[in-house]
């Protein structure tokens, strides 16, 4: 790899040392690294999982230090910046690139356990244990079998996407389980540490607010005074904990609720404009329009 480097689809497509075994639009999944050298600094834009096959790894993620053995699996959020890396000379790996957009496609309503652990919890680490592993290996082999059809076989994409949501599903309740033994180790946290709980506390509620409310678009005004905080408050540790401001979230949120709607649903445009809370389908077709570069039908057809 390159000594500094934007971690891409195209740049993953790009490196001949990278196996390719599956891509699209939103996601890259690969097989294996043949050569990995050490790279001063990458900043990787898609949320990654990372299975370690062999041999280890070591980096800092954000400036945290990680290491990573066999049978491990790491979890990346998107736009992370990975330095000083190092890797022990037998190391290989499988990995999944995924766009934000159709990771929240496949959790929906259990992205609150993705972002619980990622930007509350920050863990990023998982350890499998024999009967983990072997669900993952069979895992894969379907996935094999169903890549080598190839894009002429019937519905193959959804059929691969249809696999990898399980895959995510399955770690996602891996973490949850996690998660669980976190949240009582939280409970005896000390005074020290309650401003910093403080702000992951509201920062949760924040996203709990998101995940849950039918209608998302509204401003960040009207999600602080539900949280009782103030609105420039809600951004700066929104950008503390996420590097995404308030905003971002929002609009993130609203974009994925109109594409799900459109493209999985078979409720016109009219009443998923009132669904979603839009004053008109005329300013529905607008936003769809100013955000994916395509209307509402485009999108439903593409």
């Amino acid at each position: 790899m390159k000594q500094h480097e934007e971690v891409t689809f195209q740049t993953l497509a790009n490196n001949e040392d990278i196996q390719i075994g599956y891509s699209d639009n939103d996601i890259v999944v690969v097989d294996s690294i043949q050569q990995f050298t050490e790279i001063n600094t990458a900043h990787v834009a898609m949320n990654t999982v990372v299975i370690c096959t062999n041999g280890k790894i070591q980096a800092q993620m954000n400036g945290i230090q990680m290491e990573l053995h066999k049978n491990q699996v790491a979890i990346v959020p998107q736009n992370v910046t990975v330095t000083d890396v190092m890797v022990s000379p037998d190391f290989n790996l499988k990995a999944m690139f995924l766009t934000n957009r159709i990771l929240q496609s496949f959790l929906r309503e259990k992205m609150n356990i993705w972002n619980d652990m990622m930007y509350i919890h920050r863990h990023h680490i998982v350890t499998m244990d024999e009967d983990e592993i072997l669900f993952y290996t069979h895992f894969y082999d379907m996935l094999t079998l169903a890549i080598t059809k190839g894009k002429d076989y019937p519905l193959h994409t959804d059929v691969i996407q249809s696999l990898l949501r399980s895959a995510i599903l399955g770690l996602c309740g891996r973490m949850k389980q996690m998660l669980s033994s976190e949240t009582s180790l939280d409970n005896s946290a000390t005074m020290h540490d309650n401003e910093k709980m403080t702000s992951k506390v509201h920062f949760q509620h924040f996203l709990d607010l998101l995940h849950s409310n039918d209608v998302k678009r509204h401003t960040v005004e009207a999600y602080a005074s539900e949280l009782c905080i103030s609105p420039k408050y809600l951004t700066a540790l929104c950008k503390k904990n996420s590097g995404k401001t308030a905003n971002e979230w929002i609009t993130e949120h609203v974009l994925e609720d109109i594409r799900y709607y459109l493209r999985q649903t078979d409720l016109s445009i009219k009443q998923i404009c009132e669904k979603l809370a839009f004053p008109n389908p005329s300013f529905f077709g607008k936003y769809v329009k100013d955000h994916f570069g395509m209307t509402p039908l485009e999108l439903r057809n593409s």
